[in-house]
């Protein structure tokens, strides 16, 4: 699969910089454009993998913006994107869209540039484009406080209408102990650029070998495609060199190493699924799914990959089940991606949204009071003096 990335606002772009970094780490070739478009002048210097000529600042006529950010308002956000729709269409002109699969939008939900924009965008991307679009979409932390989680719930609605699947990863989920706040999103940051591009980077066409079951770009789309929100698991495990040349090639003309083979690859898909998810989700409640199974070509059991699939289809209670592999010469893991398409049971969009009622209304009570403390500040008590 071969994707055209926008990574809109500071969290959007910084995620698309580490896609950058994982693909070249890996041989992988998933990105044909990286795109980072922000508000803020400050924030478009931190990259270190998107070139300097895909970096786009928004916001520069605005009045009330001027290259400063839009400071966590996102209505602000998305003015500024419609305003400046046709700079980002010239910075589109450069995308080679014969060459793509699939626009994938990316952005922190919890600030204002990314919460406000990115739906703007997807939504004008799928008017002028007939090419699915993807978001990306982080949910912040409790930490981040009530603003934050209002900005996302009302973005969250947004942007799940306007893309054509919703990829969701919950910071909170992915916070560890003892970490500061900047290192744990640089953290967070490295593992879902790991999930994202392990998961749509299967199936292309560079020096990689090509097997019967491997996935294509359409086999991802038509999972993707649910208008919905989605996750994804991911597990990993290091390979035996001593061993896939010793014992089990000892084993392979009695089917041992066969065996063993398929177990490996049938228990990672299994260890994914029950581990952490990008966002914490009722497997159950998933309506497809797809398993992407990566490493050397010797490790990559078909057996393991129906027995996997099958092992989906009665967690999920569907047939809309895939599962492949995609063959990696170099690879010294082997890893696994889950997609699992249009979740209904998410439990931390509920709390979201439940902290971002709290949060409006906290909002709304405090603005009313201290209209009335300013006013009785500067209203004179006897009503003696005549205002300008």
């Amino acid at each position: 699969m071969h994707v055209a990335v926008i990574g809109f606002g500071n969290a959007g772009g910084k995620i698309a910089d580490a896609m950058l970094e994982f693909e070249a780490d890996t041989g992988r070739s998933l990105c044909k454009d990286v795109l980072a478009v922000n508000s803020a002048e400050i924030d478009l210097a931190k990259p270190d993998h998107v070139p300097e000529d895909r970096r786009l600042l928004i916001g520069q006529t605005h009045e009330r913006v001027k290259g400063r950010g839009v400071g966590a308002n996102p209505e602000l956000g998305a003015e500024v994107a419609r305003r400046d729709l046709g700079e980002i269409d010239r910075a589109l002109d450069d995308v080679p869209v014969y060459e793509i699969d699939a626009f994938l939008v990316v952005a922190g939900l919890g600030g204002g540039t990314g919460s406000g924009g990115a739906p703007v965008v997807s939504r004008h991307l799928r008017e002028m484009y007939a090419e699915p679009v993807y978001g990306l979409g982080v949910l912040p932390s409790a930490d981040e406080g009530g603003r934050a989680s209002l900005n996302a719930a009302r973005s969250l609605q947004s942007f799940t209408d306007a893309t054509d699947s919703l990829v969701l990863f919950d910071n909170d989920a992915w916070r560890q102990a003892g970490e500061t706040l900047q290192s744990g999103y640089d953290h967070a940051n490295t593992e879902l650029a790991r999930r994202v591009t392990t998961l749509l980077g299967a199936g292309a066409l560079d020096d990689s070998t090509v097997s019967e079951t491997a996935m294509d770009a359409s086999d991802i789309n038509r999972t993707l495609s649910t208008d919905g929100v989605s996750t994804i698991a991911y597990a990993s495990a290091d390979l035996d060199r001593e061993t896939k040349s010793g014992l089990l090639d000892q084993f392979r003309t009695n089917g041992h190493a066969d065996t063993d083979y398929a177990q490996k690859v049938h228990g990672l898909v299994r260890r994914a699924v029950n581990a952490r998810l990008t966002c914490p989700a009722d497997v159950e409640s998933a309506e497809r799914s797809l398993a992407v199974v990566s490493g050397p070509p010797e490790e990559l059991s078909r057996k393991g990959l129906q027995h996997a699939r099958q092992w989906l289809e009665s967690q999920t209670d569907s047939v809309e089940v895939l599962a492949g592999d995609d063959p990696r010469e170099d690879a010294d893991r082997l890893s696994v991606a889950v997609l699992l398409s249009n979740v209904t049971d998410v439990p931390r969009v509920d709390t979201l949204q439940e902290r971002a009622v709290d949060a409006q209304d906290r909002i709304e009570a405090e603005a009313s009071a201290r209209d009335d403390e300013v006013a009785e500040l500067v209203t004179d008590e006897n009503d003696e003096l005549d205002p300008i």
